[in-house]
């Protein structure tokens, strides 16, 4: 996908309601709107969409850093996170939203615990989610039991809530921390609502090669036989993939979020894109969450994605600026399964957009603004965000939430749960 997709000049875009009424060259044809909103030299995109967030992380943001990913999980995230309440899921959202809308993202897909508290935050704020109670299955029967419950009853309360901005999955965490019954009776619930399927594969190789000890296949297999694909289903990472289990994602449909910038840092590695592309994937992007990233910046991602590949493969075709670009819009769209309603600006299909300053000496001179974007932009430049036609910021300036108040709660909702000693030792 190495062709330019045309980048109107000199042009406007006619919001009616919550959805784009039209888009071209000059003034719409009928003058008849009730607010004219000035755009000069800025760009119109769609907003970012972030395929993969554990949003209320962000109160764990540098909290245990440099550590490989099951020592990093088991001894410091999982004991903190154990101490999570209400007070701690909401105000980690509020921050992770506050984040997202500075930076430019209109959609993002959670996987959380105390999900009702998520959903709010979503529907306060005016961002657009797609949302799941991430569920382990490592306790007792009982425990398993309540937290599919939870999640089935979460879907049943959210779906199309917050006028329609608000959309749900199912999400079994992994296979490696869920038993291959649960995940049956997981499938067997998405089938039953009509749900999507949201996990993570094939992050390290370590959990490839567990997986198949436990089972005598790798995880793609293993969770093809157990069903999950026969639903719509996000994979995040899939960072350890070969040809075979590509082809097999490929033929069933499956989508896949890439979080670079995660993935590096963990030292988990790099997942084969070129080679999901050269499949018919189309890879879509994801943060993971503040703690293992440390940021919710999807531009970042988009410019990550479109750079690491190159050095990896050393090929400076590997991931083009508008395949990357594509990767957190219309690629994320459709990797939420919302691609008839986002990720594009077209007629008919929701105003969530944003704006980007052209005018900076970074962006100079102005002959190829897609380059610019992805190789020389940065998530402050942009200006407005909108989702539904309604304004969440508008010149830098945030109209949903009270970002004083957020930066506060956040402070003392970690401070809330902190041990004595809030520096870990490096957990070996």
């Amino acid at each position: 996908m190495k062709e330019r997709e045309p980048l109107l000049t000199d042009a406007a875009m006619l919001v009616d309601g919550d959805r784009i009424a039209w888009v071209g060259n000059g003034l719409p044809p009928k003058q008849e709107w009730d607010e004219l909103v000035d755009m000069k030299d800025r760009l119109l995109l769609p907003g970012w969409v972030n395929t993969h967030n554990h949003a209320a992380m962000t109160l764990l943001r540098g909290y245990a850093d440099d550590l490989p990913l099951q020592i990093w999980l088991e001894k410091h995230m999982w004991p903190m996170e154990a101490r999570f309440q209400a007070q701690q899921v909401q105000a980690g959202t509020r921050l992770a939203v506050l984040e997202m809308i500075r930076g430019g993202t209109t959609c993002f897909a959670d996987m959380y615990d105390h999900m009702d508290e998520v959903a709010q935050v979503v529907a306060d704020s005016g961002i657009r989610a797609r949302l799941c109670r991430g569920v382990i299955g490592l306790g007792s029967e009982v425990e398993r039991r309540s937290k599919l419950e939870e999640a089935v009853q979460f879907v049943r309360d959210w779906d199309g809530g917050a006028d329609g901005r608000i959309t749900t999955m199912l999400g079994p965490h992994a296979p490696y921390t869920c038993p291959p019954d649960y995940i049956r009776q997981i499938v067997e619930q998405a089938e039953s609502l009509d749900q999507p399927i949201h996990t993570h594969l094939s992050e390290t190789m370590a959990e490839v090669e567990q997986n198949v000890n436990d089972y005598g296949v790798r995880p793609v297999e293993h969770l093809d036989r157990l069903g999950v694909f026969r639903r719509p289903t996000l994979v995040a990472h899939a960072v350890h993939v070969n040809d075979e289990e590509i082809a097999l994602l490929a033929d069933r449909g499956v989508k896949i979020s890439h979080n670079p910038g995660s993935n590096l840092k963990l030292g988990s590695g790099i997942a084969p894109i070129s080679l999901m592309f050269r499949y018919g994937l189309k890879p879509a992007l994801g943060t993971d969450g503040a703690a293992s990233n440390n940021n919710l910046d999807l531009l970042g991602e988009i410019q990550l994605a479109a750079l690491i590949h190159k050095g990896a493969e050393q090929n400076p075709e590997a991931v083009p600026a508008i395949q990357a670009l594509a990767m957190g819009t219309r690629f994320g769209a459709e990797a939420l399964f919302l691609e008839k309603e986002i990720g594009t600006l077209e007629p008919g299909k929701k105003a969530d957009f944003i704006s980007v300053d052209l005018t900076g000496p970074h962006m100079q001179p102005a002959h190829d603004l897609v380059s610019h974007l992805v190789y020389a932009a940065s998530s402050a430049d942009v200006q407005d965000v909108y989702v539904d036609g309604r304004p969440l910021m508008r010149n830098r300036q945030l109209l949903t939430l009270d970002e004083e108040k957020i930066r506060w709660e956040a402070q003392q909702a970690f401070h809330a749960i902190a041990p004595e000693k809030n520096l870990p030792d490096d957990g070996r």
